[in-house]
């Protein structure tokens, strides 16, 4: 039997960068989480980044993404948008493994980290005062980093430059 290789590629300063310019340029990601029962679920979330720089968003107790998180807060964000001409296994995207924390409004920094959030999602403005919404703050544990064909790379938090 043929030996198999590994395609992931040792982790360098280029997929570094590629997976930075994934975090920072983002403002929606898919979020997978388990359902209570075990279900998977995927859904589009807006994202953003923490004023310390971890990913984020802004979620209500209403939705069934947020119930789940609540019950497993283990989870996955695959963050990267296909372009608009090509084969859209050709883009990069990075996937997050992460656990999901809770940010109250009645939690110490969560207007700063509101206003943070609406420079970058201004039309968050509109809900971010309901009492049903909290911040979503994940916790990663291990990047994911396709960079397109025959270009994937694994990241720790530092990789990424995500606070501990």
């Amino acid at each position: 039997m043929a030996e198999k290789t590994d395609p992931i590629r040792p982790t360098d300063d280029e997929a570094r960068t590629l997976a930075h310019d994934l975090l920072t340029g983002a403002r929606s990601a898919a979020l997978a989480v388990v359902l209570p029962g075990g279900a998977p679920m995927v859904t589009r979330v807006a994202f953003g980044l923490s004023p310390e720089g971890a990913p984020l968003t802004l979620v209500s107790s209403l939705a069934a993404h947020t119930a789940a998180l609540q019950t497993n807060p283990a989870c996955s964000l695959l963050i990267g948008e296909p372009g608009a001409k090509g084969d859209p296994l050709t883009h990069p995207r990075l996937t997050l493994q992460a656990h999901a924390n809770f940010i109250a409004h009645e939690d110490p920094g969560y207007g700063k980290m509101a206003a943070h959030y609406l420079r970058d999602h201004p039309k968050a403005k509109l809900y971010i005062g309901f009492s049903d919404f909290s911040f979503a703050l994940f916790s990663v544990s291990q990047g994911l980093l396709n960079g397109g064909f025959g270009r994937a790379f694994r990241l720790t938090p530092a990789d990424l430059g995500l606070p501990n």
